[in-house]
């Protein structure tokens, strides 16, 4: 019985077998499609304009003489501070996993934040990439670079901290505990100091760069977000959101000068910053007022406003001082304004959230 048993299942796999042979062959599993490099016409002179967006994690590169978009190029989650190297063939840009939690939000409400997604993320200007991602942090906001161009000073807006980051090793040196909800950082222009806005405290911490120790802290008001000096490093400037005010202050005694009123506090509500190329004009970016103000920075006095756009935040002037660049977040575009007549020549659609502008040129 088992010998029979045994022969009529080896003619049933033989006649399977045989079946499966007259099977056309299955067709080659095709490779993965993986995504291309984004192609970016060759740079060989003029400026570019690069913005990151946050809520799409990617950067977009505009042609400065065109205003035309040239490429979106993913970078990862909630691109934020851009900053480019000293040479200007390497853009580096804060990366964040928290989720957005705008004011009056119940934080508890969020989703958990994604801390593999924290970092410094390091593009290529000349090939277009994203080459790495370095170490930068728990949830880092803003930076500036170092004089001898090896460190970055990254500030940490979820544990109040500021990150000191040895580039070459990717690796954080050392956190230090500065004020809450750290955001702008600058560093002086002597190279020995560099300050971090404090939006919970409203004061600006300033940071010993060679001992990594917090000398002083000024106040400067309410919700301050970003800061300028002047190239010769008598004074210094920082935004108040919360009070329609920018701070004009001193950072070789580190006090507060004075006030620059630029409108009703709850409308106006400055943002960034950022200098003509003569260093004559302060050009100041309003948020939801949607104006850009202009600054005398002889006599540290409004001259004159314009409306640029929904929320401008970012804020960047072209090299020879005739263009004005402004991030405008809800409306997802980039206002483009002739600065000789105070006008949005176009507004460039970005792809979401636009929040940082930064200008390089050849």
């Amino acid at each position: 019985m088992l010998k029979k048993v045994f022969f009529l299942v080896s003619c049933f796999l033989l006649l399977v077998a045989a079946g499966c042979s007259k099977q056309p062959a299955a067709p080659a599993t095709k490779p993965a499609t993986t995504p291309q490099p984004a192609t970016v016409p060759e740079w060989k002179s003029g400026y570019r304009v690069f913005v990151t967006n946050e809520t799409t994690g990617d950067l977009s590169i505009i042609d400065g003489s065109t205003l035309e978009v040239l490429a979106n190029i993913p970078l990862g989650k909630r691109p934020r501070g851009i900053h480019a190297s000293h040479d200007g063939k390497t853009i580096y840009v804060a990366l964040s996993g928290s989720p957005q939690a705008p004011p009056g939000v119940d934080e508890n409400t969020l989703p958990p934040p994604d801390k593999s997604a924290d970092g410094i993320g390091v593009f290529d200007v000349e090939t277009n990439k994203l080459l790495r991602v370095l170490e930068g942090g728990s949830d880092p906001e803003n930076f500036d670079i170092s004089s001898d161009g090896k460190t970055l000073f990254v500030s940490n807006e979820d544990i109040s901290g500021l990150s000191f980051l040895d580039i070459a090793s990717g690796k954080v040196l050392q956190t230090i505990k500065v004020g809450g909800e750290p955001e702008g950082v600058r560093l002086a222009p002597n190279g020995k100091t560099v300050y971090v806005t404090s939006e919970n405290d409203s004061a600006v911490e300033v940071v010993d760069v060679a001992s990594r120790k917090l000398l002083k802290t000024i106040k400067v008001g309410k919700r301050p977000r970003n800061i300028v000096f002047l190239p010769d490093g008598s004074r210094g400037y920082v935004s108040a959101e919360n009070d329609g005010t920018v701070a004009v202050f001193d950072p070789v005694k580190n006090i507060k000068l004075q006030d620059i009123q630029l409108g009703t506090a709850g409308e106006i509500k400055p943002m960034d910053l950022a200098l003509s190329p003569d260093n004559s004009k302060l050009y100041v970016s309003a948020g939801r007022g949607k104006k850009v103000f202009v600054v005398d920075t002889k006599t540290n006095q409004p001259s004159v406003s314009f409306e640029v756009g929904m929320r401008p935040w970012g804020i960047a002037v072209s090299p020879d001082g005739k263009m004005l660049f402004t991030a405008n977040g809800p409306s997802n575009d980039v206002s483009a304004v002739d600065l000789a007549s105070q006008t949005v020549v176009k507004k460039i659609k970005v792809t979401g959230s636009p929040w940082g502008v930064l200008i390089l040129s050849r």
